[in-house]
């Protein structure tokens, strides 16, 4: 296993540094004299669905103007458009996932983004969302975003076949896991190749640990504490190399995307997996036996029976500054945003039940809304703690050594710690100095 992780490691090497010679926005104009606007982004960027792209041919029939989607594996993302902001190669539009916190030091909008504040439709984002895209009191990014939470799906019939309920403890999870992987199923499903997947149990569970001691994350973010003190921090990572070592993700799982998850849960391959809202209608569209086979519920790692709330929860499109097309880029932005495209957006979407757009009627179902009634809420820890979403492909990788033999929990967090006074030093934090 550890060899296959290294040389998956040699291979995410060597397609960073093809991306980088083709993830080109340069000129944007066609030989014919007509502008194509490039737009770089992750895989879970933009909808599985098609729905932007399908749009957008749509926009370049009605104006002229071509949108070229350049889509980039998640595992590279975040580092390859660092390094196209720096060198001032980005695309026309770029999609970054943002949090009030990350936003500023991921984008840099001052020096990359195109100014949004006076536009109209930055006044019908929701509340909610407006300060993941904004930063000094100017609006930069346009989000179809959701509230993001994540909960462990699970497959009904199955629970249904073996007698078994869902867990509200982490030794619950557990037994359920080996009743399950003893009918050769695969309990879990994980997805360390996507290179993010592996983290949400550390964070998403973070109101967990925030609750459980209250203060935990102004701690942090004041530097009165490391994240190597937390220890249910630790006990997290420990359950996953359990659970990894007992064979619940499943053999060869290093090698698993977050884009086959749909797949090996829909052909009832396995038993659960990480999703977020809307999950049933993506599942059941491609898997029509599927349809109300699908429960939820939060995760047990570390015996957390808290809903994880991410306020921004997934990416923002910003347009490039920089760009040679500023206003065909506002021009799109502001087609994009109209009305009856937004309810097109929400609607061809992946099944999401909410988007940060109040003019658009949400479609959560009553067991979302029972369940949340009966759970408490918290935010996750990237959205909260400073120069932790940052680095979330670092610990995802971080994360693949520890199910491949090569690293220690207490080495992740050690280089969780050491990464964030690094980020620190560079914005000149004082808690760090």
């Amino acid at each position: 296993m550890r060899k296959r992780f290294l040389l998956s490691l040699v291979g995410a090497l060597l397609l960073s540094s093809l991306l980088l010679a083709g993830c080109n926005s340069g000129d944007s104009s066609e030989s014919s004299g007509k502008v194509t606007l490039t737009f770089g982004t992750s895989q879970s960027g933009i909808p599985r669905t098609g729905i932007m792209q399908t749009m957008a041919k749509e926009y370049e029939q009605e104006t002229g103007v071509k949108i070229d989607f350049q889509v980039v594996p998640d595992a590279q993302w975040r580092d390859l458009i660092k390094v196209k902001l720096a060198s001032g190669e980005a695309p026309d539009i770029f999609n970054v996932d943002v949090d009030p916190l990350s936003m500023p030091a991921n984008v840099r909008p001052e020096e990359n983004a195109i100014d949004l504040t006076n536009e109209e439709f930055t006044g019908r984002m929701s509340e909610e969302i407006l300060p993941t895209v904004s930063h000094n009191d100017k609006v930069y990014g346009v989000s179809f975003a959701p509230s993001k939470i994540w909960y462990v799906y699970y497959n009904k019939r199955i629970f249904d076949e073996l007698g078994i309920q869902p867990p509200t403890s982490y030794a619950e999870f557990k037994a359920i896991s080996q009743k399950i992987k003893d009918k050769d199923i695969i309990p879990f499903y994980q997805a360390p190749a996507s290179g993010w997947y592996q983290v949400l149990p550390l964070f998403e569970t973070g109101p967990n640990y925030e609750q459980s001691t209250p203060g935990t994350y102004e701690k942090l973010n004041t530097n009165e504490m490391k994240v190597a003190d937390l220890t249910q921090l630790k006990t997290v990572i420990e359950q996953l190399k359990e659970f990894a070592d007992l064979g619940y993700f499943g053999k060869d799982f290093l090698s698993n995307t977050v884009e086959a998850g749909i797949e090996a849960f829909g052909q009832e391959k396995a038993a659960m997996l990480l999703r977020v809202p809307g999950t049933e209608k993506e599942v059941s569209e491609a898997y029509p036996d599927m349809k109300d086979n699908m429960g939820f519920f939060v995760m047990p790692w570390g015996d957390n029976q808290t809903i994880g709330v991410n306020p921004g929860g997934s990416a923002a499109m910003f347009g490039n500054k920089n760009s040679k097309h500023t206003e065909e880029v506002l021009k799109f932005f502001r087609w994009i945003t109209e009305h009856d495209h937004l309810q097109r957006v929400f609607d061809g979407g992946e099944g999401n039940l909410t988007i940060c757009w109040p003019e658009i009627e949400p479609k959560l179902t009553q067991d979302y809304i029972d369940y949340e009634k009966n759970h408490e809420k918290g935010t996750v820890m990237q959205a909260a703690v400073k120069y932790i979403d940052p680095q979330w492909m670092d610990i995802g990788k971080d994360l693949s050594g520890m199910f491949a033999g090569a690293m220690t929990p207490d080495q992740i967090l050690q280089n969780i710690d050491k990464r964030r006074a690094e980020q620190a030093k560079v914005l000149k934090d004082e808690a760090w100095q």
